[in-house]
């Protein structure tokens, strides 16, 4: 029985293709510094081969959209005047061809696609960790760590994270039935496991806080939209008043005990505080992408060794825009938050104007996990990073939908068939196009 090669690329078609495809890109992320060159060759293999079936549809036109690439193309930029120049250009090639992928999975994939292929990526990432997974000490809680096959219990923590909330979605959001129930739960109970496992404070806390987020974002979709949008503008303004109450009784000191840890997040505050005095030394375009945390470099070497980092690889500031402030200064910043932050609004736009959407219920669930975690990790400004590859999946989505319902739209339209079922006409549809549907019915 023969394939056809189009149905690799029909999101339609390809589920158990882009399942595979997702599940590899996870395990990758999780070891590729363990399998090396060769499981990287893997992850691009997967995603590039779609082009060659048809690289119109697959690459698609983003120069409408050169914006997602904005902070990619900086990085790249920034080499030039990184003291470690070699290093900065590798690794910002490396990035807008991650970016690249993740493009390329928008265009071929659907989102309930996504969330099967992490269940997969996950369980599998998680199992291997539990099966070969070790204790180390950590340098910055003081204490030793199951880590599982990673080089920090964080690392570990998130995969469980996003383990538990995909389980969550497959269930809740895309309501799974059968075998993919069962799968589901499964992986779902793995997760929670090696959650409880790492004892990685931050990945419990946004875990809990992204589900909640979920929960809350579903019951408000059950409303019209009109009243969505009240009841969610209500909501923002009584969370912000409980968030600065809890603060003013001492909320966050209780959390952070629970956890064993003190209002220094246990050695955090002192790494911010370092990485704000470095980046007031480039404020503007920074020192260089990837070019600070380089062996030789004196700075890098003093805080590797402050905190026992043998390895001298694998450390940050632990904080999103601190170091991307000592990376890419101002400039850099600007555009990842950019980006991060039009992708967490356009989602939400799209749930509380449409009646019923899961898909941006999951990416803006999860460009919320982003963000939450981007005050303590640095998830999405690295290649081969799940959640570089998770946020720009959501913001290709957010891109390329609006073309397509614009065109869904005209085609519906100038048939005669009237509007898809439970889908809210595009904005930019209606007197900009009624000139020429009337042509085309003539």
């Amino acid at each position: 029985m023969r394939i056809a090669k189009s149905a690799l690329i029909d999101s339609d078609r390809n589920e158990i293709y882009g399942i595979a495809a997702v599940a590899l890109s996870f395990f990758v992320f999780a070891y590729s510094s363990r399998f090396g060159q060769i499981s990287i060759l893997a992850y691009y293999g997967a995603w590039f081969l779609l082009v060659l079936v048809d690289y119109r549809r697959v690459l698609g036109n983003y120069l409408k959209y050169i914006w997602i690439f904005s902070f990619a193309l900086f990085c790249f930029l920034s080499a030039f005047w990184s003291p470690a120049f070699g290093i900065s250009l590798r690794t910002s090639i490396q990035y807008l061809t991650h970016i690249i992928c993740a493009l390329i999975a928008v265009r071929t994939i659907s989102a309930q696609t996504l969330t099967r292929g992490a269940i997969v990526g996950t369980a599998v990432v998680l199992m291997y960790s539990l099966l070969f997974g070790t204790y180390l000490y950590d340098a910055i809680d003081g204490g030793y760590s199951f880590v599982g096959a990673f080089s920090s219990k964080n690392q570990l923590g998130f995969y469980a994270s996003l383990g538990a909330f995909f389980s969550y979605a497959a269930i809740l959001v895309f309501r799974a039935r059968s075998v993919w129930l069962v799968g589901a739960a499964l992986s779902g109970l793995i997760s929670a496991y090696s959650l409880a496992a790492s004892k990685s404070a931050t990945s419990v806390i946004t875990t809990m806080g992204v589900i909640a987020l979920c929960l809350g974002m579903q019951a408000i979709m059950s409303l019209s939209p009109r009243t969505r949008r009240i009841f969610f503008a209500a909501s923002l303004v009584l969370v912000a008043i409980a968030a600065v109450g809890a603060l003013q009784f001492g909320a966050l000191d209780a959390i952070l005990s629970v956890f064993g840890k003190d209002s220094t997040l246990t050695g955090r505050t002192y790494l911010w505080q370092q990485g704000i005095e470095a980046a007031r030394q480039h404020p503007l375009f920074g020192i260089g992408y990837q070019g600070y945390w380089v062996i030789g470099f004196s700075e890098a070497e003093r805080l590797w060794q402050d905190f026992f980092i043998a390895s001298r690889s694998g450390f940050h500031f632990h904080n999103t825009y601190i170091e991307t402030m000592v990376e890419t200064g101002l400039v850099g910043t600007l555009l990842l938050t950019f980006i991060l932050l039009t992708t967490l609004i356009g989602h939400l736009r799209r749930l509380l104007t449409v009646a019923r959407n899961p898909e941006s219920l999951l990416l803006f669930s999860i460009a919320g996990l982003l963000l939450i975690r981007s005050f303590v990790e640095i998830d999405i400004m690295h290649p081969y990073h799940v959640g570089s590859f998770l946020l720009y999946f959501a913001t290709g989505k957010l891109a390329v939908r609006q073309v397509q319902a614009n065109r869904h739209y005209f085609d519906r339209f100038a048939a005669g068939t009237g509007s898809p079922q439970g889908v809210e006409a595009p904005a930019s549809f209606g007197h900009a196009n009624g000139f020429e549907l009337r042509h085309r019915r003539s």
